[in-house]
């Protein structure tokens, strides 16, 4: 990989969380936002602030096109699929 992958538009990110904390996963499979243990603690995924120094974690299959993102009715499930 030559350098941090490219920002995402924030539309491109959904949220998950657990009423304690919260993270910003986008479509790409990237956790570029979270703080842990709680809402007001340090981040420990800060790319969506510094994409070369902020850290991250991405789970997407090789070769990924495109990909879509949506919420489980009546949940706060995000489900994210990968189109190749």
């Amino acid at each position: 990989m030559n350098g941090p992958p490219a920002q995402l538009p924030i539309g491109d990110y959904g949220v998950i969380g657990d009423l304690h904390t919260a993270a910003l996963i986008g479509r790409n499979g990237s956790l570029d936002w979270w703080c842990a243990p709680r809402f007001d603690s340090p981040s420990l995924f800060g790319a969506l602030l510094d994409a070369e120094r902020g850290g991250r974690w991405r789970l997407a299959p090789r070769g990924a096109r495109t990909s879509e993102k949506r919420y489980l009715p009546a949940s706060n499930v995000l489900v994210t699929t990968f189109h190749v």
